[in-house]
C-alpha cells in the first residue's frame, strides 16, 4: 500500500533529524517561523494528536473531535527546554501505531467518519492520509532550514 510506505519513509527521515547538531537545529526555513528543533517537537506532539483521533474514529465512528492549538502547545508544553530524545521516542512509537491501524483498518474501515471541529466532516481514509502530508509539508520545511 502506498500509504504505508509514505509513512515509513517519512517515519525514518524526521528520525535522523532529531540527532542533528544544535546549529542546525537553530536553523528556521524562513525569518520568523519555527526551529527544526520546535518543527521537531511538534511533529512529535501532532503525531500523539493524530493517533487519538484515529483511534477515536476506529473505536467510535462519527463523534466530534477538537481541533489542538499548535503555538499553545509549543508555548505551554516548552519546546525550548524540552527533551528532543524524548520528543523522538514519543514520535518512533506513535507513528508505530499509525503504521499498524492503517495496516489493519485503511481500507477496512476507511470509510468511517467523524466531525472534526475545524474542518467538518472527514473519514478515517482522511486521517491516515493527513498524517502523510503533515509529516511532509514540515519534512520539507526541515531541509529548506538545514540548506541554508
Amino acid at each position: 500500500m502506498e500509504l504505508l510506505a509514505k509513512l515509513t519513509q517519512s517515519r525514518d527521515e524526521t528520525l535522523r533529524y532529531f540527532d542533528l547538531s544544535p546549529e542546525y537545529l537553530a536553523r528556521t526555513y524562513s525569518p520568523g517561523k519555527w526551529t527544526v528543533q520546535y518543527l521537531l517537537h511538534h511533529l512529535s506532539d501532532a503525531e500523539t494528536v493524530l493517533f487519538d483521533r484515529i483511534r477515536r474514529v476506529i473505536s467510535k465512528p462519527n463523534q466530534v473531535i477538537w481541533a489542538f492549538d499548535q503555538d499553545a502547545w509549543a508555548g505551554g508544553l516548552d519546546y525550548a527546554h524540552r527533551s528532543l530524545a524524548l520528543s523522538k521516542e514519543l514520535f518512533a512509537a506513535t507513528r508505530a501505531g499509525v503504521l499498524y491501524y492503517a495496516e489493519q483498518c485503511y481500507t477496512s474501515k476507511g470509510h468511517h467518519g467523524f466531525v472534526h471541529s475545524e474542518t467538518g466532516r472527514r473519514t478515517l481514509k482522511d486521517e491516515f492520509e493527513k498524517v502523510a502530508w503533515h509529516n511532509e509539508h514540515h519534512l520539507a520545511q526541515i531541509r529548506t532550514a538545514i540548506e541554508h
